[in-house]
């Protein structure tokens, strides 16, 4: 019965373009409802902080190296996931990326969380010579990150992009942007102290890549891979300091 009306709806063109609306709005209000209530069901996070120049510049430099082509950054609910991982993904805790890059193809381990779980100096050689830290790797060397030196001429382009979608940056923020990026990798700068008034007191400011000649890209990627899973504490908090959206 079911295919004899099927046949029937498939040789009325008026018909046909009927029924596709149909399964079409139909399809496109189970999408689209959930959107109604977000704000009741995406976290909201008060000690949420945005990127500083620096690990924004790290985000760019793992994008343009095709990372996330190997590794995702959502841990989901299952609870092999969660063993290894650590705590599942809160939506909260992407606010500030755009673009997302939470993924599925994992060739090699998820990063949602991999903030401080290895040193400065692994993720380095980790990222120069995959096989000195991890015989078994299967990833490329990028050893041209310890010899690029950091652009940071277009950071405030950049954050005022970010900052058009939402993101907090402030005018002081977007003017002193390549400054607050050379600052962090740069403990002995003199812009450091300015570095942190702006992005706060938790703000990392060492020398990521070991060498502390030059700030390269190396420093950025390192920042940003030791910032995963950091920018909020809500993942790990209790109910009481996560709080529902109103």
């Amino acid at each position: 019965m079911i295919f004899g009306l099927h046949s029937k709806v498939e040789k009325n063109s008026i018909a046909l373009v009927l029924a596709i609306v149909l399964v079409s709005g139909v399809g496109g209000i189970i999408e689209i409802a959930p959107l109604f209530t977000i704000d009741n069901t995406v976290e909201t996070a008060p000690d949420m902080r945005v990127y500083t120049p620096l690990e924004l510049a790290g985000r760019h430099i793992y994008m343009r190296e095709g990372c996330y082509a190997c590794h995702s950054q959502m841990i989901r609910t299952l609870r092999d996931e969660v063993d290894r991982y650590g705590p599942f993904s809160l939506a909260v805790e992407s606010k500030y990326d755009h673009p997302m890059l939470w993924g599925s193809k994992r060739t090699g381990p998820d990063l949602a969380r991999v903030g401080n779980k290895y040193s400065d100096q692994w993720q380095t050689q980790h990222l120069t010579n995959p096989r000195e830290v991890v015989k078994s790797s299967i990833m490329p060397a990028y050893p041209w990150l310890n010899t690029n030196e950091l652009d940071t001429g277009d950071l405030s382009g950049h954050l005022r992009a970010n900052a058009s979608v939402g993101v907090p940056y402030s005018q002081e923020m977007i003017a002193n942007a390549s400054n607050d990026a050379l600052a962090q990798a740069s403990p002995d700068s003199l812009d450091t102290a300015a570095l942190l008034e702006r992005y706060g007191k938790a703000t990392t400011v060492r020398v990521f890549d070991t060498n502390p000649d030059k700030v390269t890209e190396m420093d950025a990627l390192v920042a940003y891979l030791q910032i995963l899973g950091r920018l909020t504490d809500a993942a790990n908090s209790d109910d009481s300091n996560v709080e529902g959206g109103s």
